[in-house]
């Protein structure tokens, strides 16, 4: 009796598809929580000395002996205010996020960008090592930009989104400079981190997306036992 089959996918997308389907609709407040609960893990370790800040710090020509470096220099903050500082843009993207009911799709773009947004600092003349949120802050950044553009109803909010997002980073010229002193926290901020973040946000974002659409909605096929 002919019965239907579950669409078919290409090798290496069924796989990626499968997980995605699996994650809860809830996805992106929880990797963002995840990225906020890992940051205060991370802090405190450090700040009680229980593993030294340099076994966390991503460094250029250190990190393929210190692999994990990828996940936890994005976490490390050696100053309180901020670590609380790029926690709390996280907790309002993720709420923004939550509201909006982002797929979980996005959810997976951010969490691919947290380790890639780092990796790609190699490509960035002058950064030695790189620490702090602020580049998975501006990776969820982009990525809700991409998706409020996708949709008409939120089109108007996705373009103060982008366009926010857009000043921001031309304010900073990380291309030109990667690093620079802020006067404001009185240190010097890896502006070269929030563009990557932002760039690899984006980039998932629309990866994702496209494989979506070109995979996740196939008509089933009609299959005979």
């Amino acid at each position: 009796t002919p019965r239907r089959a579950r669409p078919g996918l290409p090798g290496a997308a069924a796989p990626v598809a499968r997980f995605v389907h699996c994650m809860s609709p809830r996805a992106w407040p929880h990797a963002c929580l995840l990225l906020i609960a890992g940051s205060a893990l991370v802090w405190l370790l450090a700040a009680n000395d229980a593993v030294p800040p340099d076994w966390l710090i991503w460094r250029f020509d250190g990190w393929r002996q210190q692999p994990w470096t990828l996940w936890t220099g994005p976490l490390l903050h050696l100053v309180l205010p901020h670590a609380i500082a790029n926690a709390l843009a996280l907790a309002a993207l993720a709420v923004l996020g939550a509201a909006l009911a982002v797929p979980p799709r996005d959810a997976l773009a951010l969490l691919l960008a947290w380790p890639l947004g780092t990796l790609a600092l190699l490509w960035v003349p002058g950064v030695g090592a790189s620490y702090g949120l602020g580049g998975a802050v501006h990776a969820a950044a982009a990525s809700l930009a991409v998706r409020t553009l996708q949709n008409p109803d939120t089109r108007v909010l996705g373009l103060l989104v982008a366009g926010g997002l857009l000043i921001k980073l031309r304010l900073e010229r990380a291309w030109a400079v990667p690093i620079g002193f802020d006067s404001g926290w009185a240190f010097n901020v890896i502006y070269a981190a929030h563009l990557t973040g932002a760039v690899a946000g984006a980039a998932l974002a629309l990866l994702l997306e496209a494989c979506h659409r070109l995979f996740g909605r196939r008509p089933p096929r009609a299959a005979v036992d």
